[in-house]
C-alpha cells in the first residue's frame, strides 16, 4: 500500500504520466532505508515547511505593534495640543515687533482688516480658493490620506502645479492660528498636533466657516490681512464686484504676497500665478476653458489703484524704525520664520529712545546736512553683546523699506579701517608699542608709479604711531600695512567681522568697503577687550502656539586684550581738539574712536578736496555708533560733501551719544596685566609686556603733545611707569 500511496501522489502532480494511468512507470532498485528506530521500512512523506507563512505572520504582528505605537504616540501629541478657539481662527495674524521694554514698533498689518462674512465673499472666490489650495475640500474630514500620497508622488516626479502640497486648507488654518511656519518648527509632533486639531475644527465647523476663516487669515501683502480688505485697498471694490482674473489673483497671493505682488514692476510672478490659479479651477470644473483664456489675457494690473497716498499715510510714523525692522526681518528669515505668514511676537533689543534720537538727529536741525539728499546710515550697539540698541537706514525717506545705508558695504570706510587693518595686526603680530616709530614720507606704491599723500599734503617725517593715528597720515599706515602683510592684515580683520575680497596691500590700508554694521561689531571688540559679536537684533520670538525661542549673543575672543586697550588708548587722542574729530568730543565722557574721509580721483570733475564719504565711528564702555555719510549717486554732478562739511559724521556721533550716555557710568578702560605703561613727554605710553618688538632701524621720537593722556590724566606716577624697551633701536 506504501507504494501505491507514493504512486498516486506523482500521478496527481505530473502531466508526465496522465496518459497512462493504469502503468506504474519503472522503478529503480534502491537499498532499504532505516527508519527512526534503525530498521528498514517505508519512506515516510516530508512535512511541508511554511516558513513564509512565519515571515508573513511575524510581519503582520510587527505591523500591528507599529500601528499602535503609532496610535499611541499620535494621541500623546494631540493630547499636548494647544487649544484653539473660534477666536483664534477668526483673530487677525499678523507678527509684530517689539522693542527691549515690549512695546510694538512695527505691525506687519498697517490696514485695519474689515472681515468678510460667508455670504459677502462670491462663489467664484471660494472655488478658485479649494482649486488652488485643497481640491478635496469638501470630501475629507480636515486630514486627506490621499492628498498626503498625491502630494508625495507629484513632488518625487517633479509634476506638480507648484500648489497642491500635503496639507489640506484645514490645516493650513490650525497652522496659521496657533503654529509657527517656521521651517525649523515642522515637526513630527507639530505635524501630529496640526492634523489632530484640523479634525476637531471640521467636527465644530462648517466648510463655508472654515473657508471664510481661512479668506480672512492670510496675509496678502503691502500691510494688508484678509481678502476683503484686500480687495478694497488694491482695487476700491468689494468682493463680489470684482472680475474673474481679479479673484484668481487674490486666490493666489496668499503662498507668496512678496513674490506675487501686482504692484512690482516686473509683476510677471503674480501674472503666472494668478493664470495657474485659472488653470486649477478649469481643472476643478469651476470655469470654462474659454473663461480662462479670456481672463488670462487681461493684465495683472488691471483694476490696481495708485497706492502712494495710502502708503505714505500707512508709512507716516514707521519711518522712525524703518531701517532697524528691516535687519530684523532679515535675521528672523535667517532664523526660518516667515514673517508674513506667522503670527510672531519678535522681540529686539531696540532702545526706542535711542533709535528716535537717531532720527530726530538726523531728519532736523541739530546736525547742518548740506542738502536734502544727503544720506546717513548708523548702526549703534552694546559692545558687551553685540546687540543693536538703534539703526537708521536714511534720512528724508520717501519710502519705505527701501536702502538701508546703515548696512550698505560697497562703500569705502577710509581712514575709519586704519585700526583694524593697520594698526591693531601690527600691535597684535609685532608686539608694537603705542610709540612706534613710523615714517611719514612720500610713499610709492610698489610696482607702480602712483604716489600717495596725506589729507593736507605734507609730510611730518618720523612720528609715533600714536601720532599717525591721531593725526590720520596715510602714507604711515600705507608703510605699516607693508610691515605687517596681507595675510596679517586680513586674518585680524576678518576675525572682527568684516570680509575682504582679497589679501589687503597697497591702498586699502586706507580704505576697504565696509558697512556701520560691520563698524559697530568690529569697534565693538575693541571696546570690551577683544571678544567680537557679531551685530544682532533678535532676543526672543514667540510663536502662536506661545513657544518661545530665547537668542543669546554668544561672542568669540578674537584679539588680544593688549591690543585692544592699545588700540583704545591711541584713539582717545583722535577725539581732541587738535585731532581728526574734534566734533566728537564730549567734555568728561571717557570714549575712543576714529574718522575716515574718502575723496575723490581727480579724473571724476568733482571739485578739489570734495568728499565722497565721510565717516566716524566711536564707543565707549556702554555704546558703540558707527556713522556714514554721503550720497546715493556721489559720481553725478554736486553729489558730494563739501569739505567744510567732513565733521558731519563726528557732529552727529556727538549729539547721539551725548544724550546716550546720560544714564550710563562713564567709566574708564583698565589697563589688562599684560600692558606696560611707559613716560615719553608727558604722554603715557604703553607697550607689550615683556614682548620683543622692532623699530624698524628708526630713531625714537616722542607723540606730538595731547594725541594721549598724561601721567595726572591717566592716574599714575612717572616713577611708576618708566618701564623698559625691549625693542632692537
Amino acid at each position: 500500500m506504501a507504494n501505491e500511496n507514493q504512486w498516486s501522489r506523482v500521478n496527481r502532480n505530473s502531466n508526465t504520466y496522465d496518459s497512462y494511468p493504469a502503468t506504474e512507470p519503472p522503478k529503480t532498485p534502491r537499498p532499504p532505508k532505516k527508519n527512526g528506530n534503525g530498521s528498514g521500512g517505508p519512506r515516510k512523506p516530508k512535512k511541508k515547511r511554511h516558513w513564509f507563512l512565519m515571515i508573513f505572520l511575524w510581519l503582520l504582528v510587527l505591523g500591528i505593534i507599529a500601528v499602535m505605537s503609532g496610535v499611541a504616540l499620535f494621541m500623546t501629541y494631540a493630547n499636548d495640543a494647544p487649544n484653539i478657539t473660534e477666536s483664534k481662527l477668526a483673530s487677525e495674524n499678523s507678527s509684530a515687533i517689539l522693542d527691549d521694554q515690549g512695546k510694538n514698533i512695527w505691525s506687519l498689518s498697517t490696514v485695519e482688516r474689515d472681515y468678510a462674512t460667508t455670504n459677502e465673499i462670491p462663489k467664484m472666490l471660494k472655488q478658485s480658493v479649494v482649486a488652488t489650495e485643497d481640491r478635496r475640500f469638501y470630501k475629507h474630514n480636515g486630514v486627506d490620506p490621499i492628498r498626503i500620497m498625491g502630494a508625495a508622488v507629484a513632488n518625487f516626479r517633479g509634476s506638480s502645479l507648484g500648489m497642491q502640497g500635503g496639507s489640506t486648507l484645514t490645516q493650513q488654518l490650525v497652522k496659521l492660528s496657533v503654529f509657527s511656519t517656521s521651517t525649523a518648527d515642522q515637526t513630527i509632533e507639530r505635524k501630529a498636533q496640526e492634523a489632530w486639531l484640523a479634525m476637531r475644527v471640521e467636527k465644530n465647523f462648517t466648510k463655508d466657516e472654515i473657508l471664510t476663516f481661512y479668506m480672512n487669515k492670510v496675509y496678502m501683502g503691502h500691510g494688508v490681512s484678509g481678502m476683503k480688505t484686500a480687495a478694497t485697498y488694491f482695487y476700491g471694490k468689494p468682493l463680489k464686484e470684482l472680475s474673474l482674473p481679479q479673484l484668481a489673483l487674490l486666490a493666489g497671493m496668499p503662498q507668496s504676497p512678496t513674490d506675487y505682488d501686482p504692484y512690482l514692476k516686473d509683476n510677471s510672478a503674480a501674472k503666472k500665478r494668478r493664470d495657474t490659479v485659472l488653470q486649477s479651477m478649469v481643472k476643478y470644473g469651476a470655469i470654462t476653458e474659454n473663461q480662462a483664456n479670456q481672463a488670462i489675457k487681461v493684465p495683472v494690473s488691471d483694476g490696481l489703484q495708485d497706492l502712494t497716498a495710502k502708503t505714505q499715510l500707512a508709512n507716516n510714523n514707521r519711518k522712525v524704525v524703518d531701517g532697524y525692522v528691516q535687519s530684523v526681518l532679515s535675521e528672523a528669515n535667517s532664523l526660518g520664520y516667515d514673517v508674513t505668514k506667522s503670527g510672531l511676537k519678535i522681540y529686539t533689543s531696540m532702545d526706542s529712545n535711542l533709535q528716535q534720537s537717531l532720527y530726530d538727529n538726523a531728519n532736523g536741525n541739530t546736525v547742518n546736512f548740506p542738502a536734502e539728499d544727503t544720506q546717513i546710515g548708523a548702526t549703534m550697539a552694546d559692545p558687551k553683546t553685540g546687540r543693536v540698541v538703534a539703526q537708521l537706514g536714511g534720512r528724508n525717506l520717501n519710502i519705505l523699506q527701501g536702502t538701508n545705508h546703515a548696512k550698505l558695504s560697497n562703500r569705502s570706510g577710509g581712514s575709519s579701517v586704519k585700526p583694524l587693518l593697520d594698526y591693531g595686526p601690527a600691535i597684535e603680530y609685532l608686539n608694537w608699542p603705542t610709540y612706534r616709530t613710523v615714517e611719514d614720507k612720500k610713499y610709492t606704491l610698489p610696482g607702480m608709479n602712483s604716489t600717495i599723500s596725506n589729507w593736507d599734503g605734507k609730510y611730518m617725517n618720523n612720528i609715533t604711531m600714536r601720532s599717525a593715528l591721531t593725526q590720520s597720515r596715510n602714507t604711515p599706515a600705507l608703510r605699516t600695512l607693508e610691515e605687517v602683510g596681507g595675510t596679517n592684515a586680513a586674518k585680524f580683520v576678518n576675525s572682527l567681522g568684516i570680509p575682504t575680497s582679497e589679501v589687503p596691500g597697497g591702498t586699502a590700508a586706507i580704505g576697504i568697503d565696509v558697512s556701520t554694521e560691520q563698524e559697530a561689531g568690529a569697534y565693538g571688540a575693541i571696546s570690551n577687550g577683544g571678544t567680537y559679536y557679531k551685530p544682532t537684533y533678535i532676543t526672543k520670538v514667540v510663536t502662536p502656539d506661545g513657544t518661545t525661542h530665547n537668542y543669546s549673543a554668544t561672542g568669540k575672543r578674537v584679539i588680544k586684550s593688549s591690543t585692544a586697550f592699545m588700540l583704545t588708548d591711541m584713539m582717545k587722542g583722535v577725539i581732541k581738539p587738535n585731532a581728526t574729530a574734534a566734533e566728537a568730543v564730549i567734555p568728561g565722557l571717557h570714549q575712543a574712536g576714529k574718522s575716515g574721509l574718502v575723496g575723490y580721483d581727480p579724473s571724476a570733475g568733482q571739485p578739489d578736496r570734495a568728499i565722497m564719504d565721510s565717516w566716524f565711528t566711536g564707543y565707549t564702555k556702554s555704546y558703540v555708533l558707527s556713522v556714514w555719510t554721503g550720497y546715493d549717486q556721489p559720481n553725478e554732478p554736486g553729489k558730494y560733501i563739501p569739505w567744510t562739511s567732513q565733521d558731519l559724521p563726528s557732529q552727529f556721533y556727538q549729539k547721539v551719544m551725548s544724550y546716550a550716555m546720560q544714564n550710563k557710568p562713564n567709566t574708564d578702560w583698565e589697563k589688562p596685566d599684560t600692558v606696560t605703561p611707559k613716560v615719553r613727554g608727558n604722554i603715557v605710553e604703553y607697550e607689550v609686556k615683556d614682548e620683543k618688538w622692532s623699530n624698524g632701524g628708526l630713531p625714537l621720537v616722542n607723540s606730538i603733545p595731547q594725541s594721549g593722556e598724561t601721567p595726572a590724566e591717566a592716574n599714575i606716577s612717572g616713577s611708576a611707569a618708566v618701564g623698559s624697551t625691549t625693542g632692537n633701536n
